[in-house]
């Protein structure tokens, strides 16, 4: 059994989705933000299942973003599981902080961001207060078995998130997907700071087009997703998906074919209107677009005496 319940969240994207899985086990599958409104949403979704709070014995996060991993706190005889990712936040871990702030800083630098944008930085842990405060009891990694439901089963899915993951019924062809695969919106690869530091920035464009081509590889019929509907014309939407991500950095592609480009310069030419109120988003939007042209040989990167980069086409 599969059961959705619709939670209010206070951010642009609107309504996150989470899920109660029964199986051996009675489960929660995301637990939305940590906001009064969704904690009553919560609470009647349960209960209009048949269920209250303390019949939920595990609670499973597909990520760490705060519109997924508030009310974990709302059930503390249960036990929660996630991805390793989910600790840094969850335990608001001192050392990831500081390393945290460090690297957006160098990012915004390299990116030739402003200075009067820097304080960038302390803003992208804003959603802090909407998240949970307590560590997973447990971890799930690629190819476990989730605990108390046999048949199903864990994928990575990075990408939108360093710590996703998604849940895979084979003989169903169901997928719990979190933010994987959305139907109205593309899922944005989101910049964040590695597990291990010396690992450097994840390349999360080139995450998520390798974890979307997976699933497409994959007998998927349908997909319990995140937010809104439930998704059902899988392949075709991740094909029409990987082919528009394709076009945005020919767009890219042009503009630096006619002078190099720094990232910021790029962000400011395809996000004229909404780069200052959405700095984060549109630059990470941006520079999975580079990575992707980089990657494919398409353009090149130099840096400048101040270490700010600029990309040119191949």
């Amino acid at each position: 059994m599969i059961h959705k319940l619709i939670l209010p969240t206070p951010f642009a994207v609107g309504d996150v989705n989470a899920y109660l899985l029964k199986g051996d086990s009675l489960s929660l599958i995301d637990a939305g933000p940590k906001t009064p409104e969704a904690y009553e949403a919560l609470e009647r979704g349960i209960k209009e299942a048949g269920y209250s709070f303390n019949d939920i014995e595990q609670v499973f996060l597909t990520h760490h973003h705060p519109d997924h991993a508030g009310w974990i706190d709302a059930f503390p005889q249960a036990k929660v599981y996630g991805h390793v990712y989910n600790n840094l936040w969850l335990t608001r871990d001192p050392a990831f902080f500081a390393y945290h702030d460090e690297f957006y800083l160098k990012r915004l630098k390299e990116e030739g961001v402003p200075e009067t944008y820097h304080s960038w930085v302390e803003k992208m842990k804003r959603p802090v207060s909407f998240l949970g405060n307590r560590p997973l009891d447990e971890t799930l990694a690629e190819g476990d078995v989730l605990p108390g439901h046999p048949g199903w089963t864990v994928l990575e899915t990075l990408g939108h998130a360093q710590s996703h993951i998604s849940f895979w019924h084979p003989e169903s062809k169901v997928m719990i997907g979190g933010d994987h695969i959305l139907e109205k919106i593309s899922s944005n690869p989101l910049i964040e700071p590695p597990l291990n530091p010396s690992d450097g920035r994840p390349k999360s464009m080139l995450q998520y087009n390798e974890s979307l081509k997976r699933v497409l590889s994959m007998p998927v019929e349908k997909i319990y997703s995140g937010h809104g509907n439930e998704v059902f014309n899988v392949h075709e939407l991740i094909e029409h998906r990987l082919e528009r991500q394709h076009e945005r950095a020919m767009k890219v592609h042009s503009m630096i074919s006619q002078q190099p480009l720094t990232i910021y310069e790029i962000t400011q030419k395809l996000f004229p209107t909404v780069y200052e109120k959405e700095l984060g988003l549109t630059l990470s939007e941006t520079i999975g677009q580079v990575d992707y042209l980089l990657a494919e040989g398409l353009a090149f990167e130099s840096s400048d005496e101040h270490g700010v980069f600029s990309y040119a086409r191949a």
